[in-house]
């Protein structure tokens, strides 16, 4: 028994490791455009408008640069309870923009699953930490 306890440890670990790869390369990958063009934030922004979002020359760069510093954290598995507190707290308030921009929720399903996908993710990472492939881990192990 406990040789598959093992290995099924060491197969959670992968997958973690997969979700923060992949999720963080993804997010990464999503803001950059709006990291290096002027004129995409300006998109952002003007999009966060569309939604009602309070301060939205405020929001478009914090949600931006947020989503950027929680791929940087997850791919190593740096911080990862904290950057899937983030995560979750950042698609929570897209999926609340979202959910209420046309009235009061509305059937916005479809465009509901991406962000809180994000927050569920965010909330396993937060709960559950990165597994034993992360920095997180290894310095842990240190102490």
């Amino acid at each position: 028994m406990r040789a598959i306890n093992a290995q099924l440890s060491k197969g959670a670990d992968a997958a973690l490791a997969a979700l923060r790869l992949y999720l963080g390369g993804f997010l990464i990958w999503g803001v950059w455009d709006n990291i290096v063009s002027v004129e995409r934030m300006r998109e952002f922004e003007g999009f966060l408008t569309a939604l009602n979002c309070p301060f939205p020359a405020v929001a478009a760069p914090t949600s931006v640069w947020v989503q950027f510093l929680i791929g940087v954290l997850l791919i190593p598995g740096l911080l990862t309870r904290w950057a899937g507190l983030l995560l979750a707290v950042n698609f929570l308030v897209a999926v609340a923009l979202i959910a209420t921009s046309q009235g009061v929720f509305q059937d916005v399903t479809r465009e509901l699953f991406g962000p809180m996908m994000c927050v569920l993710v965010g909330l396993v990472l937060a709960t559950q930490g990165p597994g034993q492939w992360a920095v997180d881990a290894w310095l842990e192990r240190r102490r």
